[in-house]
């Protein structure tokens, strides 16, 4: 592949708490005839991550600069120099936005207009259409010289998590709540073992993934009919059923998930039949194509549901965003007992 170019590195850390400050200090750097005292700023406070501004100045919304600063001890969880590495590769095949420079703890990067996802909109067959096809495109993207790995990144990734989130908090009222709200370590590890063996078994495709396919980060563009793919921190290479299924259980919403809009089978196989024909390049699908999929991506959902739990314990111990991390793992978690059974059983 061709040599893609590396965006310039500023040596400056921004506070999180001063960040309008710290993206000040930015824009002097890379929009240096920017009028400084026409700026406008708009913290965004979707993610539960990072910390997000956009910054423009009158009259010039369109060319707004959103600079994100990392969360408190993501690179825990985050492989920073793959993610860029990965934004400047989409980048290049025109599936996003271009980064304009990176700084010791985020990066710059370019406004798209568009609308994040509602549980509404998501479910909007004209929307879906566009984000299975973009999904479909998305895989099958060759984008690394090296050839496409046997092994799905989501067991080492899982490993890696297991290893460092919390087994206890030396918070007495926070180790309660802990003990309450989640199973014992050695359970969990167990959970994680049966699902390693049950879901290799089922051969599926390893492909170029998103693999955090929630509301916020696509976004959805009604005047060009369109939508757009964003935040690519845990873009690599994993199973084709793992990413649609994770989009799936984000159907939920993120504040207050409610699994209730967990997609029906109907809509779950209109999905997929929309992305197989994408992906297979072909018109029409046949029904055990779509039958073996979705077979597999509602197994999957609980490697998804198991996931995102260990990812709420990590982040209930380091995160400085004002979100329950602790109680969104308790609620994935409580989502993967409860369909274990049920999924796991689940045959063509």
């Amino acid at each position: 592949m061709d040599q893609i170019c590396e965006e310039p590195h500023l040596d400056i850390t921004i506070d999180e708490n001063e960040i309008v400050d710290g993206a000040k200090e930015i824009i002097k750097k890379i929009r240096p005839t920017w009028p400084l005292d026409m700026l406008n700023f708009k913290i965004f406070t979707d993610g539960i991550t990072n910390k997000l501004i956009g910054v423009w100045y009158s009259e010039h919304y369109n060319d707004m600069v959103l600079v994100r600063v990392y969360g408190h001890k993501t690179d825990l969880l985050i492989n920073r120099k793959d993610e860029t590495r990965n934004i400047r590769i989409l980048n290049k095949f025109g599936f996003t936005h271009s980064i304009y420079a990176t700084f010791n703890n985020g990066l710059a990067y370019q406004f798209i207009e568009g609308d994040t996802l509602t549980t509404e909109t998501v479910r909007d067959p004209n929307v879906y259409t566009l984000i299975a096809k973009r999904m479909a495109q998305m895989h099958n993207l060759k984008p690394h010289d090296d050839e496409i790995p046997k092994e799905a990144c989501i067991w080492n990734k899982l490993e890696k998590f297991m290893e460092i989130m919390p087994k206890e908090f030396s918070n007495g009222a926070k180790q309660a709540r802990f003990e309450k709200l989640i199973k014992p370590f050695i359970v969990l590890k167990q959970n994680y073992e049966l699902l390693k063996e049950e879901l290799t078994s089922l051969n599926n495709e390893v492909v170029f993934a998103h693999n955090d396919l929630l509301l916020g980060n696509v976004l959805y563009n009604q005047k060009e009919n369109s939508v757009t793919f964003i935040d690519f921190e845990y873009t690599a290479y994993n199973y084709q059923a793992f990413d649609i299924a994770n989009h799936f259980a984000e159907f939920a919403g993120i504040d207050n998930p409610d699994y209730s809009l967990y997609p029906e089978e109907q809509l779950q196989k209109a999905w997929l039949n929309i992305y197989l024909q994408e992906y297979n390049n072909i018109n029409y699908v046949p029904e055990n194509e779509i039958n073996l999929l979705y077979l597999q991506v509602n197994k999957f959902v609980l490697l998804s549901h198991f996931f995102w739990g260990c990812w709420g314990l990590i982040q209930s111990e380091h995160s400085t965003i004002d979100f329950d991390f602790l109680e969104y793992a308790a609620i994935r978690f409580n989502e993967y007992f409860e369909r274990k059974e049920e999924y796991l059983n689940m045959k063509m």
